[in-house]
């Protein structure tokens, strides 16, 4: 009965599942959490399908999608919940009575803060460690879109076209968007509790129904003729993902107590396991933590192409893609081979929004300052920020090992597939290492984790990074922009390495 209380009194949400909480044996806050994002599903059928844009004005589909989305958030988190709009109004305040040329400066500080100030309280003043009412999970999404929409207009209205960037020009805003408009976007029924974040235009055209409006220039003429036939059906992708999201809940529920991380760290552990057997249970450890996160952003990309949006024109094969904010590629990311790789597949919607409002506009080192903003959105515990200061050398140091090694194995398939397979247990065991420090949150546990390791992928990529110097980025770019301009022809192996250079540069 203790446990049972504590439960109820931990959520702030609603108390009418108390009873499915208690026969589960699952918190409250997470029951709530679960069955609004399976009403979230039902409503997203529903809403494609009665209020398509065929059928009513996007007014409506404006206020249904944020009515909606108010009600989840209230359900799940009470009055937390009014965060969520104190946020949205004061940053939209911001935009109007402020000029766009600063704009988009003033909403990354007061948003940032604002959720800062939150995450603040809600660690050191409430309970330290506490997942349960975690209103700021939302506040997080809602942050990417505030920033992302001040961003894109400055873009649209206070930048020259010239000075665009080919990403910049689909995503610009050229008008001031509606209050009701701006609600929606960060409040909808969809994205509310678990996102993903989306740019602004996709989100209006969506609503509007037309899917690819500012994305033509992007599709060949035989997508662009197909999408005039008729509209693609999402039925077979939603019931994919759905499947796909309630495996991963079933995986993660059946094994995330068979390995847990915090035997990293237990004395015994560490003085009677062999090193090898250390690093087996490290990556098994971690492996358990990533199912949930799978369930979370792959049932909530369900709920977003069951609404119809999410469609991102044909694939070769002629069959639609529902990937346009999709959150992860799951066998990329057991698979891949390089820290790039992982993190260009892993909450791919952040990525995108690091990379459009922080590295693509800081002049000197985008690779910390693109970290340090990483650790400040995702909150106040220590350990995130020991995980991505971790992040910015193991990220420099894959990048000299990609620059100066990998070219010296692409000459046969065999020496491909060596350096492959060389480079994945290389990356699993270095992202491990990495995101032990973001699942311990406290300093303590991590550094003693560091140590038993005595440090030694710290110490590994800082002296590979020193070994093999790449040149910074802005240096790179005034070389390639000059070869560019002088014409010259490129051998194979120096072509590979200028083409992983600028999808570098881009991602």
């Amino acid at each position: 009965m203790a446990d049972a209380s504590a439960q109820s009194t931990a959520c702030t949400g609603s108390s009418l599942l108390q009873p499915v909480s208690e026969m589960t044996n699952l918190p409250l806050d997470q029951v709530n959490f679960v069955v609004c994002q399976l009403c979230a599903l039902i409503s997203a059928f529903w809403f494609r399908l009665f209020l398509h844009p065929s059928k009513t004005s996007p007014f409506v589909r404006h206020v249904v999608a944020t009515v909606l989305g108010v009600y989840f958030a209230l359900f799940c988190f009470g009055w937390y919940a009014l965060h969520f709009l104190l946020q949205s109004g004061l940053t939209y305040g911001i935009m109007i009575l402020t000029g766009v040329e600063h704009m988009h400066k003033y909403c990354l500080v007061v948003a940032l803060s604002y959720l800062s100030l939150c995450q603040i309280t809600r660690v050191y003043v409430f309970d330290y460690g506490m997942y349960s009412a975690d209103f700021t999970g939302p506040m997080m999404v809602i942050t990417q879109k505030i920033t992302s929409l001040a961003f894109e207009i400055h873009d649209g209205m206070a930048r020259k076209e010239e000075h665009l960037t080919a990403g910049q020009k689909i995503l610009a805003i050229r008008r001031m968007p509606s209050l009701l408009e701006y609600f929606s976007y960060n409040c909808n029924f969809m994205g509310i509790l678990a996102g993903p974040t989306c740019s602004f235009n996709d989100y209006i055209a969506f609503i509007e129904g037309e899917l690819r409006r500012h994305r033509e220039q992007e599709a060949d003429r035989e997508s662009s003729s197909r999408l005039r036939q008729g509209e693609p059906s999402p039925n077979v992708e939603v019931v994919r993902k759905v499947a796909t999201s309630f495996f991963c809940l079933l995986v993660f529920l059946s094994v995330c107590k068979v390995f847990p991380v915090e035997r990293n760290i237990e004395d015994d552990f560490i003085a009677n396991t062999p090193f090898y057997a250390q690093v087996v249970y490290l990556y098994l450890s971690m492996l358990t933590t990533r199912p949930k996160y799978y369930f979370v952003w792959t049932l909530a990309d369900a709920i977003n192409n069951a609404a119809g949006f999410g469609f991102n024109g044909y694939d070769s094969n002629g069959a639609p893609r529902w990937d346009l904010i999709s959150n992860l590629r799951i066998l990329n990311i057991e698979f891949a081979t390089s820290f790039k790789v992982f993190l260009d597949n892993w909450n791919i919607q952040t990525v995108h929004w690091l990379k459009r409002v922080c590295y693509e506009r800081c002049p000197y080192h985008p690779t910390a300052a693109t970290f340090i903003l990483s650790a400040m959105w995702h909150g106040a515990y220590p350990g995130y920020y020991l995980t991505f200061l971790t992040g910015i050398v193991v990220t420099l140091a894959a990048r000299a090992v990609r620059h100066k090694v990998r070219p010296h194995f692409l000459h046969s398939a065999a020496h491909k597939l060596l350096y492959d397979v060389i480079t994945w247990a290389a990356t699993q065991i270095a992202i491990c290492y990495t995101v032990v420090p973001f699942v311990l949150l406290s300093v303590g546990p991590s550094l003693k984790f560091y140590r038993s390791w005595y440090f030694s992928l710290h110490i590994m990529c800082i002296l590979l990074a020193v070994a093999l110097p790449v040149k910074p980025r802005h240096l790179r770019l005034k070389e390639q922009q000059k070869a560019c301009s002088q014409g010259p022809v490129l051998k194979p192996l120096e072509a590979a390495d200028s083409t992983y250079s600028h999808k570098e540069k881009t991602s």
